[in-house]
């Protein structure tokens, strides 16, 4: 069946598989270091709590059957070990049925967390390795050639992530009309790393060039990739270009990352193909049948790229199969910050003892240059983000934050990069506020050593006490 499978596309396939392994390990290895704090029995969203309230047809997976933070932990794990064996090529060893049963684990054990891991989990990027993560499963092994229409559906979700977002900037925030964007944005996007700073400071001029760029890379350069070689390969490159540049200017989890693995089987490598079998009879009914359910699901998504009303990062399915994407629909102008302190005092007073707890990856000390930790994922990070943007996106998992920093708990601290109270004498109370950040110029640079400059806006939670010492002398 010569019509079913592309030889040429082996190795894209190759290289695409492991590492899209690699993304799977790092993203299950963020889930085993993190839950405890976040979604365990104790954490501040537990999973026992959360599925009480959830059907399983809403959120299926493992955990809507049994939960227990050892359980989840093994599940973690193995997750960990299966994508490390992939990574290995582990599945080019074994029968093209065993492989493809192999490729499953992972996007099941995914799935299962990404279902009960609500506010933690509720990043485009968790839809999208869930939906690269199933096609994987049917491009098949040494055995046999890549399956064309799976690789046709692997640009299909390139062209969805990459047209997706480029719409919902040309229709949301005006400075994307205007490049005007970028004089922003490298400033007060989620999670600064260690060269923002300078693609800030960039020429102005420069600027306008990044927005241009990012419009043809994201609404032109799309359609190329149903182009025939060499065309589709320029595409694919040019859009891993893009995404490298992404990937110097900020910490975006995987999202740049798993757009390069999605660019990678576009790629006709110059390499000669192994000897192959034909692809067996229950194997092209497979992937037919799996292809044709795709493509009826992608209505979903196409009716929202279209509507004037498009919405970013939303799943269509239980199972996460389709979803639509993108990202800085609008573009903040201001950077805030919320600033946690504790205090020892036994009266909290406005110009007491307070101490400031550090996060690992969102800004705090103005002398602390950001670090690179992209393609992990600091959870936390993130959404004290979000926090700082708008009340509106404060849910409970914030008050559970403060009153475990009260109670010392070691999971939680773990997050953090310092805390300034061990865990066995913790503060009495706990406050936050919230500061106006902004890069520091190059003479203030020099001056200072600080590549933050922040400025007090006003109280963001007052000085609160653990609930259960309340009652207490």
């Amino acid at each position: 069946m010569e019509w079913f499978t592309a030889s040429d596309y082996w190795m894209g396939r190759l290289v695409f598989q492991r590492a899209l392994a690699g993304l799977y390990l790092i993203a299950f290895l963020a889930a085993v270091l993190q839950f405890r704090a976040l979604i365990g029995e104790r954490g501040m969203l537990p999973v026992p709590r959360f599925v009480e309230r959830t059907p399983f047809a809403r959120a299926p997976g493992l955990f809507q059957l049994h939960y227990s933070d050892r359980f989840f932990a093994g599940c973690a794990w193995t997750g960990c070990a299966v994508s490390a064996a992939l990574l290995a090529g582990v599945d080019c060893l074994l029968p093209l049925w065993a492989g493809m049963l192999l490729w499953l684990v992972p996007w099941v054990l995914y799935l299962s967390i990404v279902n009960v891991g609500q506010t933690w989990y509720a990043f485009g990027w968790e839809s999208l390795l869930l939906e690269v993560g199933f096609l994987a499963v049917f491009l098949g092994n040494d055995e046999v050639a890549p399956p064309v229409v799976v690789l046709f559906l692997l640009r299909w979700v390139l062209f969805r992530v990459e047209f997706g977002a480029g719409l919902i900037k040309m229709r949301g925030d005006p400075c994307w009309r205007r490049l005007t964007c970028l004089d922003h944005h490298h400033e007060t996007q989620p999670m600064p790393g260690p060269l923002s700073w300078f693609f800030h400071h960039l020429p102005k001029p420069l600027h306008r060039v990044e927005a241009a760029a990012n419009h043809v890379t994201q609404l032109v350069v799309p359609f190329l990739l149903f182009a025939p070689q060499p065309v589709a390969t320029a595409a694919a490159t040019l859009m891993i270009a893009t995404q490298l540049w992404l990937v110097l200017s900020g910490n975006f989890a995987w999202l740049n990352w798993i757009t390069i693995v999605l660019a990678l089987p576009v790629v006709a490598f110059p390499s000669a193909p192994p000897d192959t079998a034909g692809a067996p009879l229950w194997y092209v009914v497979v992937v037919l049948a799996v292809s044709a359910l795709l493509l009826a699901l992608g209505y979903h998504p196409v009716r929202n790229m279209l509507s004037r009303r498009q919405v970013m990062n939303r799943s269509f399915d239980p199972l996460h199969l389709v979803n639509t994407y993108g990202a800085f629909g609008s573009v903040s102008r201001i950077r805030y910050e919320v600033v946690i302190e504790g205090t020892a005092d036994g009266t909290p007073r406005r110009a007491g003892d307070w101490r400031e707890y550090e996060f690992r990856g969102k800004p705090g000390d103005p002398r602390r240059w950001p670090r690179q930790f992209a393609p992990y994922h600091l959870r936390l990070d993130w959404l004290m983000w979000f926090a700082a943007l708008s009340p509106s996106y404060v849910g409970p998992w914030f008050g559970a934050l403060v009153e475990r920093l009260l109670e010392g708990d070691r999971d939680t601290l773990r997050l953090l990069r310092r805390s300034p109270f061990p865990a066995d004498a913790p503060p009495r109370y706990v406050r936050a506020r919230l500061f106006r950040y902004r890069y520091t110029t190059w003479r203030e640079l020099r001056e200072t050593g600080a590549c933050w400059e922040r400025t007090y806006v006003r109280e963001y939670l007052p000085p609160t006490r653990s609930a259960g010492a309340a009652g207490g002398p």
